[in-house]
């Protein structure tokens, strides 16, 4: 079956397989369950965690999924399949390995990008002690992105003024920036940073906490999906070029590694964010020197990922409470757009995830250690 065999059609077999393949293979395993949410077939829903080495390890090695919910696809393939085809093994006796798997179950189970409070997880970490960023031109167009509805003539003006508003304000890439780089006014809007730390923050820095208190050094990858060319994983950094964080990640993973406050060669397809889970080390472990990307592989176009997440946003803030059902052709088209655009079942997508993957995984081993 190759490698296609470690991806999975839902959460509930994605975490199966991951589940049997480290027990299988000796790791410590915990499970955190949420309580707050139930998964799409009333499943349990839970972030597994998978370790293998010595808890004072002062090497560590992380890999996260399902961050960004359905993203979780990709992430979860690449867990399983370095387990079984033994990557994990090939970790130098120094380094320990934790993986995080579906950090944001409910995202992965209901085939949404956010929590099971609309909260999109790489946005929420963040000081909640200060003022929240602002972001004016979200506010601009927050009710054309969520229009009256999503197959009628209320869609068809929204449609109409964002175009508009494109034409105005800098086309896609400024459309790209108002919309993906996060906003704190909006409950029921897209990319939404909540009012304060989700379940899904609260227990990865949880995590953090008890498996890298003895670490000195860590190095983390945070597996993505939707921007880019299909099947290339774009190794992003959130620090910009000139800061130690970004020099060591240039060093471990070489030229292809962007910034999002980088510049011309060095510019990321991401927009500037304001709390992603990987600007968590600092404060969670202020004594580790982290060093850490998003491993970001391309999908489908990204005027399709916008449109398909808008559809997903819609779904929930307006249109079940409308009386639309879930069973629906309307709500399933809107759920296997959602899908698609974020996870590309084919053979050859998979196995370029898992071949990105495990080459990162096996430099991050080398700069731990070098």
């Amino acid at each position: 079956m190759g490698i296609s065999q470690y991806f999975s059609a839902t959460y509930a077999e994605a975490r199966e397989k991951f589940l049997d393949a480290a027990k299988s293979a000796g790791a410590a395993i915990e499970s955190h369950v949420n309580p707050n949410a139930e998964g799409s077939n009333g499943e349990e829903l839970a972030a597994d965690v998978a370790r293998f080495g010595d808890m004072d390890s002062e090497r560590l090695f992380i890999a996260v999924s399902g961050t960004h919910g359905n993203e979780g696809f990709c992430g979860s393939g690449y867990q399983t399949g370095f387990i079984k085809e033994r990557i994990v093994d090939a970790r130098p006796e120094s380094v320990a390995v934790l993986l995080v798997h579906a950090i944001n179950p409910y995202g992965f189970s209901h085939l949404r990008r956010v929590t099971e409070d609309n909260v999109d997880l790489n946005r929420n970490f963040r000081d909640f002690s200060k003022p929240p960023p602002d972001n004016p031109r979200y506010a601009e167009i927050h009710d054309l992105l969520v229009p009256s509805d999503w197959d009628g003539p209320g869609r068809a003006r929204a449609d109409a003024a964002l175009e508009a508003w494109r034409a105005e304000n800098g086309g896609m890439p400024a459309f790209q920036a108002a919309v993906t780089g996060g906003q704190y006014d909006f409950p029921d809007g897209m990319f939404f940073g909540g009012g304060k730390a989700s379940w899904s923050n609260q227990i990865f820095r949880a995590i953090l906490q008890k498996h890298g208190s003895k670490a000195k050094r860590i190095g983390c990858i945070d597996f993505h999906t939707g921007l880019g060319p299909a099947g290339y994983g774009e190794p992003i950094c959130i620090l910009s070029p000139d800061t130690p964080g970004f020099e060591r990640a240039h060093g471990w993973w070489g030229d292809e590694v962007t910034s999002i406050d980088g510049v011309a060669a060095q510019k990321s397809t991401s927009a500037p964010v304001t709390g992603p889970l990987i600007g968590s080390f600092e404060e969670t472990l202020p004594g580790a020197e982290a060093t850490a990307i998003g491993l970001e592989f391309g999908t489908v176009a990204l005027s399709q990922v916008l449109d398909a997440l808008r559809g997903d946003n819609w779904l929930y803030a307006r249109g079940l409470g409308s009386g639309l059902g879930m069973d629906s052709g309307l709500a399933r088209a809107i759920k296997a757009k959602m899908r698609d655009a974020l996870y590309v079942d084919t053979d050859d997508w998979k196995e370029k995830i898992y071949a990105r993957g495990a080459d990162f995984t096996l430099k991050a081993y080398r700069g731990l250690t070098s």
